[in-house]
């Protein structure tokens, strides 16, 4: 079965490639880098409950701060 690379969209065959889904390992590090420096994103509750820890984290300091 061939499957197209998220990357390069090369078609290349499932079975077998040691770089499944992607087609070489360069297409496979591209994908990394990609979301290494954020330009992927999964979006939703996980990012919302840490705006509110980070924010919860910044009230509790300036409170420490003003004490």
């Amino acid at each position: 079965m061939k499957v197209k690379c998220p990357t390069c969209k090369k078609k290349v065959e499932w079975k077998d490639n040691p770089y499944r889904p992607f087609c070489s390992e360069r297409c496979k590090l591209i994908d990394l880098g990609a979301w290494a420096s954020g330009e992927y994103k999964i979006e939703g509750k996980l990012e919302d409950e840490l705006e509110k820890i980070l924010s919860e984290s910044e009230k509790e300091r300036k409170e420490k701060d003003n004490a």
